[in-house]
């Protein structure tokens, strides 16, 4: 695989310091550009986010003196840089659109960590191991968009990572009928930490603005197919979310309540869990985990503490499967809310684009 040149937009973000931790070293890709808004351009990054570098990890020494761009006002210089970027921008969601599809036209694929362009029509929405046969609708994107190289493609949301993995594969065998989740969300989902916001500590918020509406719609873009020249959401399984903020750092909890066109047994589920591969797997991608879906049998499990990290954060933890008094089986699981379900699931789907051949 040759070396693509990448640009980072809203790198002074949590997610995008997410991404510049988890890019410092990839084997692919080669940070050449970080950008970030108008006030902090002309800037060294080390200058501009002094105390604001809130990963667990010293900023990499390759970032501290590169000078940020402005990510509105430099995309013509940006884009003559690199081969493609990744977007964690903080903007409106009008706004995020407009500049996604600027860069995609001049001819610089778009990585989004973003939710504008999620139900746009000819935007493939990935999980890279669920539905990665929805990249192949880019080229009727850029029928539409004009361009050649040019395209968008972007992540789920992050809550999504840690239960729609779960159901997916078993949908094949058993049809997924109904499901209720109750999701359980740390505070990195708002791009906050236990500093900027004392007020989570010892708290539970039972509202998170636009959360449950995305729980709810976004799986059945997953569940959907291309038809011409559009990704045709699918009608069901039927989903119901309550959206819950915890005062945790990392790692969001789905509690999954389910029902089932033909009804499998435990064991049925716990082999096709611990035995599913998908495409990311298949072909073996830098980013993806070894074992996508992992169950734990102890009754305890999984917790966010021990789980999270697992496979370097890009892992899904499932336990306690049981039956249930109202749905036929319940079970929880877990996964990293910034790795898997932000920074990492982009990175993972930009390494499914490059070995696809999307980013030639």
């Amino acid at each position: 695989m040759k070396k693509f040149k990448v640009g980072i937009v809203g790198a002074t973000g949590m997610v995008g310091q997410r991404f510049m931790t988890l890019l410092a070293e990839h084997p692919w890709f080669d940070v050449v550009v970080l950008a970030a808004s108008a006030r902090s351009a002309g800037k060294p990054y080390a200058e501009v986010i002094g105390n604001k570098w809130c990963m667990d990890c010293e900023l990499p020494e390759k970032y501290k003196n590169m000078v940020i761009m402005d990510a509105t006002g430099d995309i013509d210089k940006i884009t003559s840089m690199v081969d493609f970027v990744f977007c964690a921008v903080n903007m409106k969601k009008d706004e995020i659109k407009a500049l996604e599809e600027e860069y995609a036209k001049h001819e610089c694929p778009v990585v989004s960590n973003n939710s504008a362009h999620r139900f746009t029509p000819d935007v493939p929405m990935v999980v890279p191991e669920l539905n990665a046969d929805h990249i192949k609708i880019i080229p009727e994107q850029r029928k539409r968009l004009g361009t050649k190289r040019g395209f968008i493609a972007v992540k789920s949301n992050c809550s999504l990572q840690s239960y729609v993995p779960a159901l997916f594969p078993l949908h094949k065998d058993f049809g997924v009928k109904d499901v209720l989740v109750c999701t359980y969300q740390a505070i990195s989902g708002a791009g906050k930490t236990f500093d900027t916001w004392p007020e989570m500590i010892d708290n539970v918020i039972p509202y998170i603005g636009g959360e449950e509406e995305k729980s709810e719609k976004e799986p059945l873009k997953l569940w959907g197919k291309i038809e011409g020249d559009h990704i045709e959401h699918a009608t069901k399984p039927n989903f119901t979310a309550q959206c819950i903020r915890v005062p945790v750092s990392n790692g969001h909890l789905g509690a999954v309540f389910v029902n089932f066109e033909k009804k499998p047994t435990q064991e049925q589920m716990i082999d096709i869990w611990n035995n599913f591969k998908g495409r990311a797997q298949e072909l073996e991608l830098p980013s993806a985990p070894k074992h996508f879906l992992n169950y734990f049998t102890e009754p305890d499990r999984p917790q966010i503490n021990s789980e999270r990290m697992l496979e370097n954060g890009m892992a899904v933890s499932i336990g306690r499967l049981r039956e249930d008094t109202q749905y036929q089986y319940k079970f929880v699981c877990l996964s990293h809310n910034t790795l898997r379900g932000a920074a990492g699931g982009a990175v993972l789907l930009a390494e499914l684009l490059a070995a696809e051949g999307y980013m030639d």
